[in-house]
Formats: C-alpha cells, structure tokens, sequence
C-alpha cells in the first residue's frame, strides 16, 4: 500500500502539471503525499514521459510546426496561429508545456537534491547524472521558447510565490554547467542499481546518457552562435555523441497503452493541414520523400490537396494530412541525424567542405530512414547524388540547413523553428517561408504561460499584452531578452 501511495503521488504531481505560480505551489504545499519522500528511480520515469509527450511532443512543437510550415493550421487554434490572429501571442496558448516543462524541473530538482551530498540517495551518481540531463533539456526548451523566464526562485513552493525572471545569458550558464557535472557523475562508480526499465529512454545505460549530454552540448553550443561562435567546439562535442540512429535519444510508443503525441493531436483536435510551401520545397528538390509525408485525408479519395500557409479556408476534412503522424511514431529528445547536420554546418562555417560534405550526407541518409519514412541509404545516396550535390556546391550552408529543416518534419519542429531565428539573427536568411504574414507578424518568440501570467506580477509585466512576441527576439538571437 505505501508503494502504491508513492506511485498515485507522482501521478497526482504530473497532473497537476507545475508552473510557478502561486496557485499551483500552493497545492503541492498542501500535497499530503509528499513527492519529497519518493524513490529517485519513480519520479524521474515520469519525468522521462512528460519530457516527450508533452514537452517535446506537446504545444511547443504542435505550434512550430506551423510557424515553419511543416505543416498548415486549418482548424480552431492552430487556424488562429497560421493567420496570427490572438493565438501567437495569447496566455493561453502554450500553457499546458509551460507547466509540464516547470513540472518537471520541480521534479528533477527532487531528484538531484536526493542524490547530492548529505541527501536521502547520497552517491546515487548515474540517477544525478541522468536528472542534471533532463534539466538542461527541459530547462533549454522553456528558455529558448521564451527568453528570460523564472529559474533561480522558480521551484520552491511555499517559500517564493512570485518569482523573478532570470537572463537567459545567464540560464544558458547553468545548462552548460548542469551537463558538465551530469557527464562527470555518470563516469562515477555508484553502489546503486541501474534504472533498468524505469529508464524509458535508454534502459539506465550511463554510456548513452552521456552520449545525449555531449550531443546537447553541440546543440547549445551551436545555438549561440551569434553571441559566441565557437564551431569547432560543436564538432568536438557532436563526435562524443552519437554514432548510428540506434544510439539517439528518442521515446517510443507501444501503440497500444502509448500513443505518439502527433497522432494522438491528429486524432483529437483535427487541427493540420498538408502545407503547401513545404511540399513545394520538396518538388523543387525531387525529392522522394514528398511521396511519403503526405497522405489524403481519410475518405477523400486519393487525390492531395494541399493548405496554402496563412490563405487556408478553416475546415476539416478537405486538406491532406501528415504521413508520418502514425500511432508509434517516436519522440526526439535529439537525434542522430541533428548531430550530424550540426557537424555540417560547423564544418561549413570554418570552410572545411569536405567534411561538411560528408556529415551532409551523412544527415540525410539517417533522416531517409526514419522509423515511420522507412526510405532507404541507396535512396538518399541517389538523392544526395543527383539532386543535393549541385546545389551544395553552389551554397553549402543554403543547403546544410534546408535539408535539415526537411530533415526534422515533424517531430521536431521545435528546432526548426531555433534553427531558423538563429539564422536570421545571423543575417542567413537560407530558409524560405511563404506565408504571408511573416512579414510584420512572425513569431520571434512564445509567449509565457498563462497560470503564471494572471498569478506573478513579474510576469505580467514582461508579458504585457503579449505583442512583444512579434518584435522581441530572444537574448541568444539578438534581443534584450
């Protein structure tokens, strides 16, 4: 029975979805069922699945989808979104990752506190280590969606209510420092089991979580490029990552009792349609995926028809659909293939071409066999060969980062979208979007949650009446903030 308690109370915890507000701290205060007394290894499996489902799969990524034009939004919210009427810049919008994502810091904070020195599971290291990982990720997602946010004061219920924004200069210095200390403790010996099956990612494998920490290290490396360009630190901590797709950090779905976000968002909200611009750039490469990515809408017949990106009509069942949104479809934490585009545009960037031609191709052959595209490497060979070559020649960076862009429909949207306002705050303007309110109403940046924007007045204040997420860019991609 005490076991089971534990258990329902990190449920209850996930549920309530942490924010920083003080309505929701206010509830945990009061939780009975202190998730402080719980075992490490059951909250950070929660922690695992709420990272991918409804911070990596969830609203965050839904909504840039659109504003890259992976896909069209034809339907309610997502319709709004593609013509930036209220949704972009609503309270409302992103709140549900907002919480899940200050749910599970909250969480992980649990956690790393309890494996520290002098805490309950002292010299629990690959649990620590494990936890620092999941914090750098969820913590970098929150603060590249939304520049500064609560961080220092943000997780301690009942003590702070009202917490201050931190830079995001500064967060990004502890998201350094987090992975760093996360690989030393995984190299430690420790006297505690593995997480085994609790691990949902990597089955408790010290080796491929610190795999995931270097490839992160790369990305974030790479994201600061216009503050602090450094490449070729991202190619030395890319090659301490991940070598195959079979190493990358991904979480699966049985099909069954776990459903794809993706799908499960088609299945509920109806809200995509197949984007227009995105299957232009597809016809303009020949490329063999655009045979692949879209589908009818079911019932309609086979013909395709595609959503014209912020001209759509709201409606339901005209347009096609995603291909690839299917029932097991995985979650990307970080991929193999982005580790290898990484190395690409570093490489191109010191004007090492041959080896950034290699890493090109090297990308693209991982993202043509994709679990749910299931194309072939003589597929991308070809491809690369005849169709990506010549324009590589021509501009290897323009080429680098839209075959990455291609590379991520649409699991992972959330890059594309930092991908591409790095570039422009680069002045790489390579990536091309054709919906026609880009030109005054893009989104720069999200806007905070709302649970938190109508409970902390330091909120309030940076939110404003959220028209700032069309005029601010973010601290890394050139703002104040």
């Amino acid at each position: 029975m005490r076991k089971r308690l534990k258990i329902l109370s990190v449920i209850i915890l996930a549920m309530m979805l942490w924010s920083c507000s003080e309505s929701v701290m206010d509830e945990i205060n009061f939780n009975v069922n202190d998730p402080s007394e719980m075992a490490s290894r059951l909250i950070i499996t929660d922690v695992m699945t709420n990272s991918a489902f409804n911070v990596a799969g969830g609203d965050f990524g839904f909504f840039a989808s659109i504003y890259m034009e992976h896909n069209t939004g034809v339907w309610g919210q997502f319709y709004n979104a593609d013509i930036r009427s209220t949704q972009p810049s609503s309270s409302t919008t992103y709140n549900n990752s907002w919480t899940a994502a200050y749910s599970n810091l909250y969480s992980l904070s649990l956690v790393i506190n309890k494996c520290s020195d002098n805490g309950s599971e002292e010299g629990n290291y690959h649990t620590l280590g494990i936890a620092q990982i999941l914090t750098a990720y969820n913590l970098a997602t929150l603060t590249d969606a939304m520049g500064d946010i609560p961080w220092k004061e943000a997780l301690k219920p009942g003590v702070i209510f009202t917490p201050v924004l931190d830079r995001q200069e500064a967060i990004y210095t502890d998201i350094f420092k987090m992975l760093d200390d996360a690989i030393a403790n995984l190299g430690k010996v420790t006297i505690y089991p593995t997480l085994g099956t609790q691990d949902m990612i990597y089955g408790g494998d010290p080796d491929m979580w610190k795999k995931f920490a270097w490839g992160l290290k790369a990305r974030y490396t790479m994201r600061l490029s216009l503050k602090n360009p450094n490449y070729a630190n991202v190619i030395a901590f890319a090659n301490q990552s991940f070598a195959s797709a079979a190493e990358q950090a991904q979480f699966h779905y049985n099909g069954s009792t776990t459903l794809s976000p993706y799908y499960c968002m088609f299945r509920d909200r109806d809200y995509y349609g197949a984007s227009e611009s995105f299957h232009n750039k597809l016809v303009e490469r020949n490329d063999p995926r655009d045979a692949v990515l879209f589908i009818p809408y079911p019932g309609t017949g086979s013909a395709l028809v595609f959503a014209p990106n912020g001209m759509a009509n709201q409606v339901q069942g005209l347009y096609s659909i995603s291909g690839i949104s299917t029932v097991s479809a995985p979650t990307y934490l970080l991929s193999y293939h982005e580790i290898e585009f990484l190395k690409a545009e570093a490489y191109a960037r010191l004007n090492n071409l041959p080896a950034a031609r290699t890493a090109l191709e090297n990308g693209i052959s991982a993202a043509f066999q994709k679990v749910n595209i299931g194309l072939t490497e003589d597929d991308a060979a070809d491809y690369f060969t005849n169709d990506v070559l010549s324009r590589f020649t021509v501009s290897p960076l323009a080429e680098i980062m839209n075959q990455k862009y291609i590379a991520f429909f649409e699991e992972e949207a959330i890059e594309a979208y930092n991908d591409y306002r790095r570039l422009r705050a680069m002045g790489n303007n390579v990536i091309t979007l054709d919906n026609p309110l880009n030109s005054n109403r893009f989104p720069l940046r999200y806007s905070y949650g709302s649970e938190d924007v109508t409970t902390n007045q330091n909120i309030r204040d940076a939110y404003g009446d959220g028209s700032y997420v069309y005029t601010e860019n973010v601290w890394w991609a050139g703002g104040t903030r």
